[in-house]
């Protein structure tokens, strides 16, 4: 499980192919700390550690991950926010974000407002995922409030420190984004049976 509070950002060093399979090398300041098999976010994918050396760390995505999320999208040099798993005695300072990613969204506008940033998503509503107003949202594996909600857009108001120290400083209009929804909204949607 994960809170969406970014530990860091990794650079995508390599990438190498394995049938449908792709092999990411990431280079980060976390990586030397990680283990085999052991869990980290990836843009809000939770991927699994399967080769350590020095500041790189490798992980696997298969094609069903591939087809869901950004990760096919990513080349050498692309720059990945990068979560580890929380520690069972660590402050939950986020929102609970399983590292499931439930579909892609797009940037469909950026405004910068004196000192910070304005970010509208728009998604596909047909995959019946929902944000609401001043409710949780998970862009990128980033713990986010939304406003503005409506059926198949939101916006999040990015401040200075998160601009810098996640991917979203280099976002433009147009990119593919990770989008978790709020794990309470789909389940209260499903015990409403609205899907």
């Amino acid at each position: 499980m994960f809170t969406g509070i970014i530990e860091t950002i990794g650079e995508v060093v390599n990438i190498e192919e394995d049938g449908t399979n792709l092999h990411f090398d990431v280079k980060s300041t976390v990586s030397p700390e990680l283990k085999i098999d052991q869990s980290i976010a990836h843009n809000g994918t939770c991927l699994t550690v399967v080769r350590v050396t020095e500041d790189i760390h490798r992980v696997t995505a298969i094609d069903e991950t591939l087809k869901k999320t950004n990760l096919g999208d990513w080349k050498v040099g692309s720059v990945v926010n990068l979560e580890r798993c929380m520690v069972a005695n660590g402050r939950f300072d986020g929102h609970v974000v399983q590292g499931h990613v439930d579909q892609i969204g797009t940037v469909a506008n950026i405004q910068e407002q004196d000192g910070s940033w304005l970010f509208d998503f728009e998604y596909d509503p047909t995959e019946g995922n929902v944000t609401v107003e001043k409710g949780s949202v998970c862009v990128n594996g980033t713990s986010l409030t939304c406003f503005n909600s409506e059926e198949a857009k939101f916006r999040i108001a990015i401040i200075p420190y998160t601009y810098e120290h996640t991917n979203f400083h280099q976002l433009k209009i147009g990119d593919k984004v990770n989008l978790e929804f709020d794990i309470i909204g789909k389940y209260v949607k499903r015990l409403l049976g609205q899907s």
